[in-house]
């Protein structure tokens, strides 16, 4: 643990690889809502069923690069109370006139857009010093949590993701077996 403070409180160190800039590459991550709640939805009969705030989260995935032109996410799938996804970030897709952060999540009320304008230049400033992964996923969580508040809807995040660099082929083939039968596993899930 760090010995910094931010905000009067202790900061952990990252768990990030630190030889790694997170710049490009493709990732396996996992995000998990607080306390691992089930916001998402539920499974019924071996099949995921998505609630309001889980088939807005499939639709971020899904549109993931109209936000971040760089990022591809081609394999996910939604669990009553976490994510997980194959992200690709190809940095050489980023532009130097493209922001870092553009909001995902917009109101209707001029007093937010000033507020979220002034965010997102904070958010862009900070996002020069953190990857493109970090980026990415945390615009996706932004997004969903906006949403959630914009509808009422009483939920949080899980503080920071898991992530794993794919280093292969072999890596790549058992990832995607695994989200592909997620659903299924349910019940010998560690995340159940």
């Amino acid at each position: 643990m760090s010995d910094e403070l931010f905000r009067n409180k202790y900061r952990n160190d990252t768990a990030r690889a630190t030889w790694h800039d997170y710049n490009g590459g493709e990732y396996f991550i996992t995000i998990c809502t607080k306390k691992r709640e089930h916001h998402f939805g539920e499974i019924f009969d071996g099949a995921m069923q998505l609630s309001a705030l889980g088939e807005y989260a499939d639709e971020q995935l899904r549109h993931v690069a109209s936000h971040y032109p760089y990022a591809e996410i081609p394999l996910w799938v939604v669990m009553p109370n976490h994510i997980h996804a194959v992200v690709i970030i190809r940095s050489e897709l980023q532009s130097d006139n493209t922001p870092h952060v553009r909001t995902m999540c917009t109101s209707s009320l001029q007093n937010n857009r000033l507020q979220n304008n002034i965010v997102d230049k904070q958010m862009q400033f900070v996002s020069h010093h953190r990857g493109l992964l970090s980026t990415t996923i945390g615009g996706l969580k932004r997004a969903i949590t906006c949403y959630a508040r914009q509808h009422r809807i009483p939920f949080a995040w899980q503080t920071r993701f898991y992530d794993h660099i794919i280093r292969n082929r072999n890596e790549m083939n058992r990832i995607a077996k695994y989200i592909e039968n997620n659903v299924a596993q349910w019940e010998y899930d560690e995340l159940f």
